[in-house]
């Protein structure tokens, strides 16, 4: 049986997860679905102060309820994609790449020398939510217009957001992650053709992350708009 509606996806050889690998030098890195055992990595990392200070988000201190909780609806979002996927390969295994509805990977795991993972961050692509709109009834009405846009809809307006690990900054891993999932995965199988991030005033790691990759500020508020992304730096 043919898997063309799975591509780029590979399949986990332990855990049978999809994953995407990062591109030499990052190679020992994957991006995989979230996994019950990654609490208490995620717990950590969201309460290590170099982190939470540019996170406008997450609730703090941030508890293991809180971490899974987004665990498991995010693995919910993951299935419900997996699901697409399959059915499109089971009605047109050969045919066009179908357009989904999201990103079934967003955990990244650097593989050790004896095939062990580790917890590194998240990245995710979601609808997005204007969270810079002070008028609640106006984002209200963007947001619900933005949520009800068809699948593959080129004008819905996708979110990232992300963190990584505090050790690992300033390595080029996530302007390589997010390359990675944006030409892989998120402009060619989710049809994403506007998206935006905000980000705190002040936070020049993530403003450096996202010049990489060709977004351009847009307000003085640090909402981005999204530009042209290549190579991996």
């Amino acid at each position: 049986m043919a898997f063309a509606q799975f591509r780029p996806l590979e399949r986990h050889p332990h855990t049978d997860e999809p994953f995407i690998r990062l591109p030499s030098p990052q190679d020992r890195i994957i991006i995989t679905p979230p996994r019950r055992e990654d609490v208490p990595s995620i717990v950590a990392i969201l309460n290590d102060y170099p982190i939470k200070k540019w996170l406008d988000g997450p609730p703090f201190p941030y508890l293991n309820e809180h971490a899974e909780d987004w665990i498991a609806r995010t693995k919910e979002q993951s299935d419900a994609v997996m699901q697409e996927l399959r059915r499109a390969n089971e009605e047109d295994p050969y045919g066009p790449l179908v357009t989904v509805s999201g990103c079934p990977v967003s955990c990244l795991r650097g593989v050790r020398e004896d095939g062990t993972e580790v917890f590194l961050g998240v990245v995710e692509f979601t609808r997005c939510g204007y969270p810079d709109l002070l008028n609640g009834q106006e984002r209200e009405r963007i947001v619900s217009r933005n949520e009800s846009r068809k699948r593959g809809d080129p004008e819905t307006v996708w979110c990232i957001g992300y963190y990584l690990a505090a050790p690992l900054h300033r390595r080029g891993l996530m302007s390589c992650a997010l390359r990675t999932l944006l030409e892989a995965w998120v402009v060619p199988r989710m049809g994403a053709r506007r998206i935006r991030v905000e980000t705190i005033i002040g936070n020049w790691g993530s403003i450096r992350v996202l010049e990489k990759l060709g977004f351009r500020i847009a307000s003085t508020g640090g909402v981005w708009d999204a530009g042209e992304a290549e190579g991996c730096d």
